[in-house]
């Protein structure tokens, strides 16, 4: 962690002086929010009823930050209770899934600050008597040229000037039972934008370049939730859709 720090400290005052952009931090890879032992893992069975009631939540790395957002919790992973990137109409669309009683996100108040594996999010899903636990992250990626750029990179805008800039999102979901913890189903969806070096004079321009993907990402991972959740009733359910 020191050794982080050190480094970014000594890119900050080599970009001093000059505009920067900072990319997103990272995503969480869904699977490692879950138990691990296979045997756990093989044990475990769908507990829910519908119509269903469901949580949300958006997770990301640790400390996540982007250019205008920041995350809650310490642990594994965060939580972004901001909607950034998400429309009202995209979760509007959600709302009328089939077999859905109802849809709530997960906010601070729920919420532990210590966040270590999944079974927090199902806690938290469990006092708004949620059934259905539906978590989802972004893993957004800066190209300029050949170079890629991490989670937390600062990156000169005049380094930008001269180069084609491709930002891709993927954004990955995982429906998990709130009782135990079953995984039901994985939806994911992929964007991407490319812009020529002419724009790149202020972060809000390259900002801008990342919410425009990562929305177009979400815009495309919601009907791929709809096709899983179809998948989940006519499986699960006990009444035809």
């Amino acid at each position: 962690m020191k050794i982080y720090k050190a480094v970014m400290l000594s890119l900050a005052i080599t970009l001093s002086g000059c505009a920067s952009y900072t990319t997103p931090g990272g995503s969480v890879q869904l699977s490692q929010l879950a138990d691990s032992d296979i045997n756990e893992l093989m044990s475990k069975k769908p507990a829910a009823s519908f119509p269903a009631n469901m949580s949300v939540a958006r997770v990301q790395a640790p400390g996540y930050q982007s250019y205008k957002v920041n995350s809650f919790g310490t642990g594994r992973y965060s939580v972004i209770t901001t909607r950034e990137v998400e429309s009202d109409d995209d979760f509007i669309r959600l709302s009328k899934l089939p077999q859905l009683a109802g849809i709530a996100p997960l906010n601070r108040i729920l919420l532990p600050v210590d966040l270590d594996s999944v079974k927090a999010l199902r806690e938290a899903s469990a006092r708004l008597k949620a059934d259905i636990l539906l978590i989802y992250t972004f893993d957004t990626t800066f190209h300029a040229g050949e170079q890629k750029f991490a989670p937390l990179n600062v990156i000169s805008l005049g380094f930008l000037k001269n180069k084609q800039v491709t930002v891709t999102t993927t954004v990955s979901a995982a429906f998990f039972d709130v009782r135990t913890e079953y995984l039901y189903g994985l939806s994911e969806a992929t964007a991407q934008e490319v812009k020529a070096a002419s724009v790149w004079s202020t972060s809000d321009a390259v900002d801008d370049l990342r919410i425009n993907t990562e929305k177009a990402a979400f815009q495309k991972l919601v009907p791929e939730i709809e096709k899983t959740w179809l998948g989940i009733v006519s499986q699960y359910s006990n009444n035809s859709i």
